[in-house]
């Protein structure tokens, strides 16, 4: 079974660097920390690092560490909540003795020594969490602080419990969870306060919205909007589910313009667009993906795509 094998490859390195996506979500660092924190309670002796680019709106989640290059020719590397390669954040992972994948996203881009990939999970954070219960007499350990990062990975990837990922699973594990003695009240705090600069550009979406006949709603925050409102492109994470309260919508895009890239986040109630989110060099989850494009031309190819999709959706 594979999470066995993955607890008897962790007994045996010394060093364990784990990764994740750029560009972090909650559960990309809940499930990376947690699972750094809880190999470290269960195992002093080892050497084990978080690595990454950092989001400063996540600082109250997790911080990375540094990690000298010569640490990984030896490693071995656990690689969270990352379906494809060119999404790992540090490329380091290469250096690496043994690499393990563990991820709940389509398996498109099987990579690794071991994969331990599951579609029906509602977040990377969940398996991490079912690692434990797997492997808790083996020696897994669990605290407080790893269970907050689990749950909040949990509650990130499932827009706290609203999304068709969200099983009876789901909401067992996190009934475990909040035993534990963190602070929930503080960690939703964290994860869903916005400052006053993301509320007004929320209200210039919310006023300036459009919905074509077949559902499809778009937003482009160009480089003049984001600099209006003094928002940042990796701010604009907390802006995406504006529209989805709003009837009749069947897919929304947000186009973020960055210095090099056009960075596109698309959500659904329905229509599947992983799949168009793949041709644009990205991808995701069925109802929730990513994808970047490099002109503006490029831009309304990818509204007329998703347009083609959601038309023959009823």
């Amino acid at each position: 079974m594979v999470k066995q094998t993955i607890i008897q490859t962790i007994k045996q390195y010394e060093t364990i660097i784990i990764h994740r996506h750029v560009r972090p979500d909650a559960d990309a660092l809940g499930s990376q920390c947690g699972l750094k924190k809880m190999i470290q309670l269960s195992f002093p002796e080892k050497k084990v690092y978080a690595v990454g680019e950092e989001d400063p709106a996540l600082h109250f989640l997790a911080r990375m560490d540094e990690v000298d290059d010569t640490l990984f020719s030896d490693a071995l590397i656990i690689i969270c909540d990352t379906a494809n390669t060119g999404r790992i954040s540090d490329e380091r992972y290469k250096l690496a003795d043994k690499i393990i994948k563990i991820d709940h996203h389509p398996n498109n881009d099987p990579y690794g020594d071991i994969m331990w990939v599951d579609t029906s999970a509602s977040s990377t954070s969940e398996m991490i969490y079912e690692l434990f219960l797997y492997g808790k007499n083996q020696p897994f350990k669990m605290d407080e602080q790893i269970a907050r990062l689990i749950y909040g990975g949990i509650v990130g990837d499932t827009g706290r419990f609203l999304f068709p990922s969200t099983s009876n699973k789901t909401f067992q594990y996190a009934a475990q969870l909040i035993e534990y003695p963190f602070d929930r009240p503080k960690l939703y705090n964290g994860l869903y306060s916005i400052g006053q600069n993301i509320a007004r550009l929320r209200g210039y979406i919310l006023e300036n919205f459009t919905m074509s006949p077949s559902g499809v709603s778009t937003v482009k925050l160009t480089k003049d909007i984001l600099n209006k409102y003094e928002v940042e492109p990796i701010d604009t994470g907390k802006l995406v589910g504006a529209l989805g309260d709003i009837e009749h919508i069947k897919a929304w895009i947000f186009f973020i313009e960055e210095d090099d890239i056009i960075r596109v986040r698309i959500r659904s109630k329905g229509p599947i667009i992983n799949t168009l989110a793949a041709k644009y060099n990205g991808g995701g989850h069925p109802l929730a993906a990513g994808a970047s494009v490099k002109t503006w031309a490029e831009a309304e190819q990818f509204v007329l795509d998703l347009e083609n999709i959601c038309a023959n959706v009823s």
